[in-house]
């Protein structure tokens, strides 16, 4: 650390001071969204200043002392002069290092998408979801009739949901073939593996298939679940006075909505995975 003077040296904790305080009254008023590793580097930078308060200062060298003169002592008069900094003054390069050292106290903590996926779905339990332009690339059971692609990007969430809540995923087909195309294109992806899933045992995640949408609102009105994730505005509409939550996958947000009902152009999106 550099040598300060002993009103350089005051100014600079002073400085230390309002600047923890200030970070400690943004800390309390927005508590509730701060993590523990935030707190924790509070805590750390507080000893951290007080131990700076406590330690000696190194004293400064003496000068050798000079022969009087005229000319030297106008000279040396000059360049004391041109180095002495006034009290409470610093220079930025001292003010930067000073805030860079603070500052690497209070970077903020990424929450993990199981933390985002808990806070998003507010603790829910149970979750139904559409598989169409959600879960799958295809967005009409005339696709599936071709193919199933799962979209790589939702996997991480769905595994994620599948950690602390029930999981039901529903789809309208045309027949058997698409059925079968969309369990294996599931299969394939892992979905019913990840997590350390067992086939044999109850899973947490579960595939329903019906032949017309008033079918998925059936299904989903008799599951109760405490999230439902469609693309059809009408079923969320019709839903919207049964469901706690539901999450409405549209490219465009519509114009009204019900205070229970979000919107989202995708699922990655809500969760911010995008």
């Amino acid at each position: 650390m550099a040598d300060y003077t002993k009103d350089e040296f005051v100014q600079l904790i002073k400085r230390l001071g309002a600047f923890i305080s200030f970070k400690l009254s943004n800390l309390f008023n927005n508590l509730d969204t701060q993590s523990a590793g935030t707190i924790a580097g509070l805590a750390f930078a507080l000893v951290f200043t007080w131990r700076l308060l406590r330690s000696p200062r190194a004293r400064p060298q003496r000068q050798p002392k000079r022969q009087a003169s005229t000319s030297h002592s106008s000279d040396a008069t000059g360049t004391s002069n041109a180095n002495i900094v006034s009290p409470g003054v610093f220079t930025s390069a001292e003010d930067a290092s000073a805030q860079n050292v603070i500052d690497e106290f209070f970077q903020p903590v990424k929450p993990t998408l199981g933390q985002i996926v808990r806070q998003r779905l507010s603790e829910g339990r149970k979750v139904t979801c559409q598989l169409l332009g959600v879960i799958l690339e295809e967005t009409t059971p005339e696709e599936l009739q071709e193919k199933a692609t799962v979209r790589s990007s939702v996997l991480e969430i769905l595994l994620e949901f599948t950690k602390f809540c029930d999981l039901y995923l529903m789809e309208r087909v045309l027949d058997d073939e698409s059925e079968k195309r969309v369990l294996l294109a599931l299969q394939d992806a892992g979905i019913f593996t990840s997590g350390g899933l067992v086939k044999d045992k109850v899973l947490p995640i579960h595939v329903l298939f019906c032949s017309t949408d008033v079918g998925r609102t059936s299904f989903v009105r008799q599951l109760e679940p405490d999230w439902h994730i469609d693309t059809n505005t009408e079923i969320v509409s019709q839903l919207a006075r049964f469901i706690r939550y539901q999450l409405h996958i549209s490219p465009m947000k519509p114009e009204r909505t019900a205070p229970n009902v979000f919107t989202s152009t995708s699922l990655e999106q809500f969760f911010g995975c995008t």
